[in-house]
């Protein structure tokens, strides 16, 4: 029975599902040059290449205070211990028993003392335990991965917050100046309908424009106040307790970043490291599982003194020891072990589809984000030649207006044109910061510089 038994588990206990990923060679939106695809790839500091001072500290403050974070360190501290708990079965378990026993019965007393060692431990032969073990190591380290993870999605969202902190303060000052124009044409064209060359309804409709504008400054003032209290939730803080001086997204860098190669991702992405650790974690599940059909082999010491008399407990005359060896084989009950076979199994299979959709995932993610920094990048030139146009026809037409050499239908258009252009322009400016930051995500935060050749390194 012994040598079907190592047959057996030499076969039950080796196989491992692959994954079968088609890796391709380049990003369809990056260079196909590798040498140029790594010309730029992002560093561990990658937010500071916005060249914003205040960003890099409400991004640092976030990282050593953000409450998700904190709870992702609380699951690697659990996961490590779980580790700790698994590891137990390979050592053997000894424990002291000592106790002292007086009896009265028929006008007889007895006396009884002992004192006495328990040693237990089972053979791990079939590697039961040390596959559970290495279950809980690789649970350990995809906890890692998902505070990787949730780091680099707080990183993420605590720059997209402040950006968007910086885009509702730019739309509230084109608002006001909007409001400033407004203002201004309106006082021309009631000082032409003082002289009788302009009616009552081009009045009315400059009006109407002028409080249309005065009607978006209440929305705008609330999504500052509500992305404010966005990174004061990122910040762990109470909302009265920040300040953030902002300023324009004007003043933001764009900075150059490339995507490397995909076969890189694998190593980059936190995602997807814990998707693959989480899998290791369950083909280790499986080897339990299958070598639980086994017998197991445990051995039992006990060693100590018994004696009536506490003065002679540790004579040699006292001394008593048993040793125990006995093996346990599962003949039947009832399915449990093909049920938590099957169950594991089954586990391993999600877990192999998650770490193969996470990869996929990861290079549709950074595809996507190369798009859309080129077309932010594109819609953003595009609408800034709008804004410059729109500048110039609205100066002309405001001059011509003072002049009285102009209908005021075409003044009204030039206007609402160039109001609609410049809000426009910041909301193209926000997506294009965003992209990036995007990009930066997809493509797993910062990469650890390579090491140098030995070419290269003298």
């Amino acid at each position: 029975m012994v040598p079907l038994a190592l047959l057996l588990g030499g076969c039950l206990l080796t196989d491992k599902p692959e994954p079968g990923l088609d890796i391709p060679q380049a990003y369809d939106r990056s260079s196909k040059n590798p040498v140029v695809a790594e010309a730029a790839l992002p560093p561990l500091d990658w937010w500071r290449g916005f060249r914003s001072r205040e960003l890099s500290e409400v991004i640092e403050e976030a990282r050593e205070a953000n409450l998700d974070i904190a709870a992702a360190v609380a699951r690697i501290v659990q996961a490590d211990a779980q580790a700790r708990i698994a590891g137990a079965a390979l050592l053997p378990t000894v424990g002291l028993d000592a106790s002292g026993t007086r009896s009265h019965a028929t006008q007889v007393t007895t006396n009884v003392v002992n004192a006495s060692l328990t040693a237990s431990y089972e053979i791990d032969f079939w590697g039961k335990n040390r596959a559970a073990l290495r279950a809980a190591e690789q649970a350990a380290v995809a906890s890692r991965y998902d505070r990787e993870v949730v780091g680099l999605s707080t990183v993420a969202a605590t720059a997209n917050a402040y950006f968007q902190v910086l885009a509702a303060q730019d739309r509230l000052q084109v608002n006001r100046e909007n409001v400033a124009s407004a203002s201004r044409v309106l006082n021309l064209i009631q000082q032409r309908l003082n002289a009788g060359t302009a009616s009552a309804l081009d009045t009315a409709q400059q009006e109407s424009l002028l409080n249309t504008q005065r009607a978006a400054l209440p929305s705008l003032e609330q999504s500052l106040v509500q992305n404010r209290n966005a990174l004061a939730l990122l910040l762990a803080r109470s909302p009265e307790s920040v300040r953030i001086r902002g300023g324009s997204l004007r003043g933001i860098s764009y900075p150059r970043v490339t995507p490397g190669l995909p076969s890189e991702l694998l190593a980059q992405r936190p995602d997807i490291r814990e998707a693959e650790a989480l899998l290791a974690a369950a083909n280790a599940n499986v080897e339990n599982a299958r070598a639980q059909f086994l017998p197991s082999i445990s051995l039992t010491g006990q060693g100590g003194f018994s004696s009536a008399v506490l003065k002679t407990l540790l004579r040699p005359e006292s001394a008593l020891y048993s040793v125990t060896a006995g093996l346990t084989q599962p003949i039947f009950d009832g399915l449990r072990l093909q049920g938590n076979l099957d169950l594991t199994k089954g586990r391993q299979d999600e877990l192999l589809q998650n770490y193969r959709k996470s990869v996929i995932s990861g290079f549709v993610d950074v595809e996507n984000a190369l798009d859309a920094v080129r077309q932010s990048a594109l819609r953003e030139r595009l609408q800034r030649d709008v804004v410059t146009s729109s500048q110039r026809a609205f100066d002309i037409s405001e001059q011509r207006l003072n002049q009285g050499t102009i209908d005021l239908v075409t003044v009204l258009q030039t206007q609402q044109t160039l109001f609609q252009g410049q809000d426009n322009l910041v909301q193209a400016r926000l997506a294009h910061v965003q992209a990036i930051v995007s990009l930066y995500q997809a493509l797993g935060g910062g990469w650890f510089p390579k090491p140098l050749e030995a070419s290269n390194a003298r």
